[in-house]
């Protein structure tokens, strides 16, 4: 399994929460060197605290399962 389908697989298992909120997320890129772009949509993109939701829960849930990625970036 490449990195980015096990990254998409966290993402899937994230989604849920996100929309409970009126949110969503869509992969953008995952670097060989282990960096995760994404966007988040609907109401986490414009939420004053969708910095947080990417941190803790997010990009906890993607370096926690595939731990060769470094750093998540929204973009």
């Amino acid at each position: 399994m490449s990195l980015r389908e096990k990254v998409e697989k966290v993402l899937e298992s994230v989604k849920p929460q996100l929309k409970l909120d009126g949110g969503n997320i869509e992969l953008i890129d995952v670097s060989e060197d282990g960096i995760v772009k994404v966007m988040l949509t609907g109401a986490c993109g414009h939420c004053p605290m969708s910095s947080m939701t990417l941190q803790h829960t997010v990009a906890n849930a993607i370096k926690q399962a595939v731990p060769e990625i470094k750093e998540v970036r929204s973009i």
